[in-house]
């Protein structure tokens, strides 16, 4: 059965998106079986991953609505082991619809259940809020993996996070754990960078990747052209740095399934 991580900050422009997509395609090339699940109505995780949401007729939102079976939407990537779950325009209206819907929270944890036995990881870019669709996500997941750009103003809002994370497991999913956080868009020349890692550390006593993504040209350029770092320049600081970011988690695995055996 996959395991589901989401990723989640309701702080937009902390590399939530490239996290997601570029975490996927390395689990993918190195050798588990990942979908991915656009769960944010600006569809960047789909276009990122070189799915066209325009042209597509249905997507994520079908699904959550109970139109369309989760394995009907489904996308294929360059990467042959990396698929998609799309996001179309049709989700910004999501939320609302949801509202009335009975258990409106466990809607993207049921739909996926028919897709757990054909991956390894289901990996769930949640949008940069604390609205209905990422509580959905939360519900859904195993694992929340945060990442926290390396900026003062990155921190606030933080504690409402891990807040609402508490409230999730309290309430609706008690068996929700968070992974860990990630540190993104890191510049070693900014001393600030390195004071912001300190305070993370408050947060996240021992919940901290290793793996520090850089600010990067190259990350930042690869979405235009649909590619994940791995495609575009896997060579790059960035693509060697969500290399090791996959490596890193799937080593967690290895230590929790060894801990499990005895």
């Amino acid at each position: 059965m996959a395991k589901v991580i989401a990723v989640v900050n309701q702080k937009g422009g902390v590399g939530k998106t490239t996290t997601s997509v570029n975490l996927a395609a390395y689990l993918a090339h190195l050798g588990r079986e990942v979908l991915l699940v656009d769960l944010d109505p600006q569809a960047n995780a789909s276009s990122g991953a070189g799915i066209e949401p325009a042209k597509l007729p249905h997507g994520i939102y079908e699904a959550l609505l109970g139109d369309k079976n989760i394995l009907d939407i489904i996308k294929r990537t360059k990467e042959a082991r990396f698929r998609v779950a799309p996001a179309t325009e049709a989700l910004a209206g999501a939320g609302v619809e949801l509202v009335s819907m009975p258990d409106r929270e466990y809607r993207l944890h049921d739909i996926l259940e028919p897709a757990k036995a054909e991956y390894d990881y289901i990996i769930v870019d949640s949008p940069p809020s604390l609205g209905l669709l990422t509580i959905n996500s939360l519900v859904a997941a195993d694992e929340i993996l945060i990442p926290v750009q390396s900026e003062y103003y990155a921190l606030e809002g933080l504690g409402q996070l891990i807040n609402s994370i508490g409230l999730v497991q309290a309430n609706l999913k008690p068996s929700l754990t968070i992974l860990g956080a990630v540190i993104t868009m890191y510049d070693k020349r900014n001393s600030l960078s390195t004071q912001v890692m300190n305070e993370l550390y408050k947060y996240f006593p021992n919940r901290i990747f290793r793996s520090i993504i850089p600010r990067s040209v190259r990350l930042a350029e690869a979405p235009s052209y649909g590619r994940s770092i791995l495609h575009y320049d896997p060579r790059s600081r960035g693509g060697k740095a969500y290399e090791k970011l996959a490596r890193e988690i799937l080593a967690l695995e290895a230590v929790a399934e060894e801990s499990d055996l005895n």
